[in-house]
């Protein structure tokens, strides 16, 4: 059944089918149009199709509006969406900001608002979910939340800096790392760092992942030395040299000296390297064996939560040291090989032996080509002596192969 009033943070997400039930796309934001002296309307949705491609839907174009579902008439325009200018998206602009509740003339902050369909077919903002100030008496308590009408607020649309970034937090909660990225990359600059405070550590490094090397930087330089340190340290040492790596030297050396050592210095090793070389792409951290390990210890290992699906592809079997620098390189068993074979076989009798490793000075062109040759997702990186130091990932090298502005609604 179709709803005709809708809250729209819980739109974000939501699938949009066309009227055969195919998926097309789903919600990423909802327009709104304001005017003079009646409640703003929703004017469309913007939503997400293949290739990440960001297309207007006008609300002209929905049939209806379910639980976790958006259906059209099977209408869209595939041309790349662009904001005009009396348009306002809801999650990433209205949702944390300011208005004056006119009853008693005190402060709250949007958190989440409806939208209502009238008997002009037009879908109207109604209803609001604001949230006032907490009370200084309960200081780790949030304030109160209550329902009031559009008609009975104010709102503060010319200090877009004074928007709850908690808020925004709630509506982008569920978002993988990747989506979340791409949400963020459609927020001001004031909004994505004020989100950027609001989250955990752990989500932190994780967004920083993902991002751009321009918003990376605007992210890590916005951030106080103890909370920026402790966020690399969060991140894989590949993405984190990285980052590093355009910092000044200044400021490289002395979060380096904030963080765990041993993450300090698998930072210090890959920042040796030219950055487009397998040492300077190279993760540090491959599941590494010995010879005489067994399939099901091996698997172990690849079970574990920490470890990116990538690294679980494989396990590069080594001499001892089993921790890079590890030992001298012997080969690799993959994870489908491991499945083939007992639990109680030697890995030292599955090696694939002909997986000839690269040099950490090795560039990345060829590490494309030797990634494609010979279908593989890791290629293991070894030094002058053929100890194994790390192993580049596909990921590792994936985005060099995409244009800079891959995530951005701009088309190259």
């Amino acid at each position: 059944m179709s709803a005709t009033r809708v809250f729209v943070a819980r739109l974000v997400g939501c699938g949009v089918f066309d009227p055969q039930g195919d998926r097309v796309g789903k919600v990423v934001d909802v327009l709104m149009a304001y005017r003079k002296t009646i409640a703003p309307r929703a004017t469309g949705f913007i939503i997400e199709i293949s290739g990440r491609r960001r297309v207007f839907l006008p609300i002209t174009r929905v049939t209806a509006i379910a639980p976790g579902q958006v259906i059209t008439n099977g209408l869209i325009d595939l041309r790349r969406f662009s904001q005009r200018g009396q348009e306002v998206r809801a999650i990433a602009e209205i949702l944390g900001r300011k208005v004056t509740l006119l009853a008693d003339k005190k402060t709250a902050t949007i958190e989440d608002f409806a939208i209502e369909k009238n008997k002009r077919g037009e879908w109207i903002q109604t209803e609001l979910f604001v949230r006032r100030p907490k009370s200084t008496a309960l200081p780790f308590a949030k304030g109160p939340t209550e329902f009031v009408l559009w008609q009975d607020v104010a709102e503060n649309r010319e200090d877009p800096q004074d928007q709850d970034a908690q808020q925004l937090l709630s509506a982008v909660a569920d978002l993988r790392p990747a989506d979340l990225a791409t949400a963020v990359l459609d927020l001001p600059e004031d909004r994505m760092l004020a989100l950027a405070e609001e989250l955990d550590d752990e989500r932190l490094a994780d967004l920083l992942e993902e991002l751009p090397e321009d918003e990376q930087l605007e992210i890590i330089n916005d951030l106080e030395d103890q909370r920026a340190a402790e966020v690399l340290d969060l991140m894989g040492p590949d993405d984190a040299a990285d980052l590093m790596a355009n910092l000044t030297s200044e400021r490289a050396e002395a979060l380096l000296e904030l963080m765990d050592d041993e993450e300090a210095e698998d930072i210090r090793q890959l920042l040796k390297y030219e950055p487009y070389t397998a040492g300077g792409l190279m993760t540090p951290e491959p599941i590494i064996c010995a010879a005489d390990t067994t399939v099901a210890e091996a698997l172990a290992l690849i079970r574990r939560r920490e470890v990116e699906p990538v690294l679980a592809a494989q396990v590069f079997v080594t001499m001892p040291p089993y921790e890079t620098p590890a030992g001298r390189y012997l080969g690799v068993v993959h994870f489908q090989k491991l499945l083939r074979y007992p639990p109680s076989e030697r890995l030292g009798t599955l090696l694939d032996s002909e997986q000839e490793p690269i040099d950490a000075h090795t560039p990345i062109g060829q590490i494309h080509r030797d990634l494609a040759t010979y279908d593989l997702v890791a290629l293991p990186v070894i030094d002058t002596e053929r100890h194994l130091i790390g192993a580049v990932t596909v990921d590792d090298v994936l985005d060099h192969l995409l244009p800079d502005d891959w995530r951005s609604e701009e088309e190259s």
